[in-house]
């Protein structure tokens, strides 16, 4: 093999990937949150859910994105392991669909999709037909790829050691060892399934030899998986058990067929004289049949997955975690990996806000019952805020640049902000618990007026809070309630500093009681209009359009 070949091996398959993921953003981009929302309202019903996923893994042109979505959605609580068991066995058939792409004879028109696509992406403005034409062009480049690596490898049918070496992967272990090695290194069936069609077009290798290594393929593509379940729940590990049960029963199936019926005859018999064909075939079948054959044994693959994973009582519950975010070292921001971004987002940092709202209640509740002791509850709670605080904007920073959609861009960059106003709120609430230490310090109590000015500011504080999240409400509605409340504290501010005024005048509020009560009301005052930045920021979110959402507590 000259050293020309090899460079246009590699180019070829620098722009084969290339076009896949320009393909698979492109597409993404254009379904936008449909496709989201489409995962997110799933219904238990088997047959819809193998559609969908089937659906779904043909947009994005990946069957990895589509499972690392479903373990974070299990992860976040929004997907039950059932529901997960069909979407899984739908988008093993829904990524065979490159494979058939592969085999379209367009070598010769695919500069023309690649000019066309670039002409829409560079000549056009509007973000959708933008979308299309990356789609487009990454058609074309992904063509463009395909014949180089089959220009190249063309050579090497002629190399004895070369043919010698892909006959070996007859041998079923070989080959399937072969394929799965081979796909989890670069993370993607549709890729591995592409080379292995330009290596039989250049006709290095037949069916015969490749149907094994296609099998391992299969099994290889859950490396993806595997690696976004990491720092999850066990029930988001669970859908990633299932994904590599589905492939690796279906391999043990269609091993011994090919062993001892004529099934690879066949299949060349179908499409003679085409092996790209021949390999794209033989990978649909294998996933339909093997959905066909599992599909009344979903329930069962879920029980599986749990009895391989069972559930442990709750590891760690007291140190500092994440709860629907995964892992730094499990983040995926490719293809798809944006898709459970929003959703998930949204449940932690309502998890955030359950606890700030612990803390405003708690903060005041020691004040007025006089319990310093209490401050080291809240500063727990602090500390997890802050910890919340960090880990958000730490992953709003990575995802945000890979979030394609513009609707869930605006909102993620909402969410930033939105979270640092409830970490400040968390401070405040912080310093009103704080003020009872220095109560007991120096014996100072509140009058009787003062007490009930201070247990209003409580109510006031978690109503505010809670319209933040209250569902059932129009974006307007929400907004002007929130406006309305931020005004009622300023306005309880005024008149509490004039009521404090003239208890100071009739001598009933001592000088370093009033110093305390006063910056109590500065801190009641902040935590109105931080309130009011976050109605500003999230009263667009369309998470506060459905009733179903309610806030976390915990």
């Amino acid at each position: 093999m000259k050293f020309s070949d090899i460079m246009g091996l590699l180019g070829g398959l620098a722009l084969f990937l290339y076009g896949m993921q320009m393909m698979g953003s492109g597409l993404e981009a254009a379904a936008g949150n449909r496709m989201k929302q489409i995962l997110e309202k799933l219904t238990s019903n088997r047959f819809l859910g193998v559609a969908i996923g089937a659906a779904i893994t043909a947009v994005i042109q990946s069957s990895s994105a589509t499972t690392v979505m479903v373990v974070g959605f299990v992860n976040s609580g929004m997907m039950t392991l059932r529901q997960a068991v069909w979407i899984i066995m739908g988008a093993n058939i829904g990524t065979t669909i490159t494979g058939q792409l592969i085999t379209l004879d367009v070598g010769e028109l695919a500069p023309l999709f690649a000019f066309i696509g670039v002409a829409l992406v560079v000549f056009f403005k509007n973000p959708q037909t933008r979308h299309w034409g990356q789609i487009v062009a990454g058609l074309g480049v992904l063509f463009i790829g395909m014949e180089m690596m089959s220009s190249a490898m063309a050579p090497l049918s002629e190399s004895e050691a070369f043919v010698s070496l892909m006959t070996r992967f007859s041998n079923p272990i070989l080959g399937i060892l072969a394929g799965a090695v081979f796909t989890a290194v670069i993370q993607s069936s549709s890729a591995s399934v592409g080379i292995l069609q330009a290596l039989a077009k250049s006709g290095v290798i037949n069916l015969g030899g490749a149907v094994y290594v296609l099998f391992g393929q299969n099994i290889g593509t859950c490396i993806t998986a595997v690696l976004a379940s990491i720092g999850t729940s066990r029930s988001a590990k669970r859908a990633t058990i299932i994904h590599l049960l589905f492939n690796v029963i279906g391999t043990v199936i269609f091993t011994p067929l090919c062993i001892v019926t004529p099934l690879i005859s066949w299949m060349e018999m179908l499409t003679p004289g085409n092996p790209t064909a021949q390999i794209a075939n033989m990978h649909t079948l294998f996933n339909i049949v093997t959905t066909l054959l599992l599909l009344p044994f979903g329930t069962l693959l879920a029980s599986l997955a749990q009895k391989i994973l069972p559930e442990l009582p709750s590891e760690n519950a007291d140190e500092h975690h994440l709860e629907f975010l995964p892992a730094k070292s499990a983040r995926d921001y490719r293809i798809g990996g944006s898709a459970i971004a929003t959703n998930s987002l949204w449940r932690e940092w309502e998890r955030m806000l359950g606890m700030v709202k612990k803390n405003v209640d708690a903060s005041f509740d020691a004040v007025l019952q006089k319990k310093p002791q209490m401050i080291e509850e809240v500063e727990e709670r602090e500390e997890y805020i802050d910890y919340l605080n960090k880990e958000l904007a730490s992953y709003i920073t990575n995802v945000i640049a890979y979030e394609s959609n513009e609707e869930d861009s605006a909102f993620i960059g909402a969410l930033f902000k939105a979270t640092s106003d409830l970490e400040r709120i968390g401070d405040h609430a912080m310093n009103i618990c704080g003020y009872t230490k220095r109560m007991e310090e120096k014996r100072l109590s509140f009058s009787e007026h003062a007490q009930k000015e201070i247990l209003a500011m409580k109510e006031t504080a978690l109503s505010a809070l809670q319209l933040v999240t209250r569902t059932g409400l129009s974006s307007e509605d929400r907004l002007v309630k929130i406006s309305a409340i931020e005004q009622k504290i300023d306005d309880m501010t005024t008149q509490y500093r004039q009521n404090q005024i003239d208890r100071m005048k009739e001598g009933t509020c001592s000088n370093e009681a009033c110093v305390l009560y006063s910056e109590m009301l500065t801190d009641f005052e902040r935590i109105g209009d931080h309130v009011l930045n976050l109605g500003q920021q999230l009263s667009f979110t369309r998470f506060l359009t459905h009733p179903e959402t309610e806030p976390v507590m915990v």
